[in-house]
C-alpha cells in the first residue's frame, strides 16, 4: 500500500511554473492564491537588475511554508487550475509529477492515490486482493492502461471462481459485463439485500425499487468498465486513457469486488 500526506505538495507546481511560465505567468497564476501579493510587489521583470523567476519563486516559498495544510492544499490547488487553464498541455506534466508522489487528477481535482486501505482490501475476496493492488501501484505511477487492465483483471479472477462455484459455463465466452451480472445474480444479492431491508423494517414498496436500481447501478458500473477496457486497456486499447475514468474505474472495481465477496 501507498500512504500519502494530506498536504498537496507545493515542490511540483513550482518547478513546471519555472518551466512552463514566464514571470508575469508566475505572479499572476500564484496572485490567485491569496498571497500577499505586497511582500511580492518590489519584485520586477526589468532589461537591468530585475528579478528573475527564481527569485519570484523563492519569495512565493516563503510564504507558502508558513500556510498549514489546508491553506496550502487551497492554494496548490487554486494554481492547477490556473495554470491548466492557460496551458491545456501542463496537464500531462502535472500529472506525471504529481502521481511520483502519491496523488492524481480526478478532473482538475488533486485526489490521493491511496485508492483502497487496509480494510477495504480485507473486505473483497483474496483472489483480487493482488490485482487490486496492482492497480493502484500502476495508478500511482502513471500507468493509466495498466490500472484499468489490473482493476478489470480483479473481476476476472473473481468471476472465474464464481462461474466455476454455480456452475454458470465458460467464463471466457462471456462478455465482461455479463459475467459480472450473472456473478451477482449467482449470489442472490438482490434477494438478500431485500430480505435485510425487510428484517430491519423496510415495506417492500421501499426496498424493492432500492434494490432493483442498486442492482442497475452495479450492472452500468461493469458496463462503463467493460467499455473503457475495450478501448482504454493495455491489451486491447487504441485510444488515449483519461486519468479520471481509471481512478473511478477502480473504484467502481471495489465496489463490485465487496459485493461479490458476499456468499
Amino acid at each position: 500500500m501507498t500512504t500519502v500526506n494530506n498536504a498537496i505538495p507545493w515542490g511540483p507546481i513550482r518547478s513546471t511554473l519555472t518551466e512552463k511560465f514566464s514571470f508575469s505567468d508566475i505572479k499572476q497564476i500564484v496572485g490567485y492564491g491569496d498571497l500577499d501579493m505586497s511582500r511580492l510587489a518590489h519584485l520586477e521583470q526589468k532589461p537591468q537588475n530585475g528579478a528573475s523567476k527564481s527569485q519570484l519563486l523563492s519569495e512565493v516559498d516563503k510564504q507558502v511554508g508558513a500556510m498549514d495544510d489546508k491553506h496550502r492544499g487551497a492554494f496548490v490547488s487554486i494554481c492547477c487550475e490556473e495554470m491548466m487553464r492557460r496551458k491545456a498541455e501542463v496537464v500531462e506534466e502535472l500529472d506525471r509529477v504529481f502521481s511520483r508522489l502519491g496523488w492524481k487528477f480526478s478532473g482538475t481535482t488533486l485526489v490521493p492515490i491511496e485508492v483502497f486501505d487496509a480494510t477495504e482490501l480485507a473486505d473483497i475476496p483474496e483472489s483480487a486482493r493482488a490485482d487490486i493492488q496492482k492497480a493502484s501501484s500502476r495508478l500511482r505511477d502513471g500507468d493509466l492502461s495498466g490500472a484499468l487492465s489490473a482493476a478489470c483483471g480483479a473481476l476476472d479472477s473473481v468471476t472465474s471462481d464464481i462461474y466455476i462455484q454455480y456452475g454458470l459455463g465458460d467464463a471466457g465466452r462471456a462478455s465482461f459485463q455479463e459475467r459480472v451480472k450473472k456473478s451477482i445474480d449467482a449470489l442472490g444479492v438482490k434477494d438478500s439485500l431485500m430480505r435485510e431491508l425487510t428484517e430491519i423494517g423496510w415495506p417492500e414498496s421501499d426496498s424493492k425499487p432500492l434494490s432493483s436500481n442498486i442492482e442497475g447501478s452495479l450492472n452500468q458500473a461493469a458496463f462503463v468498465m467493460q467499455k473503457l477496457r475495450s478501448d482504454m486497456g493495455d491489451v486491447h486499447g487504441t485510444k488515449p486513457v483519461i486519468s479520471a475514468l481509471v481512478y473511478d474505474s477502480i473504484k467502481w472495481s471495489s465496489l463490485l469486488l465487496r459485493v461479490l465477496a458476499i456468499r
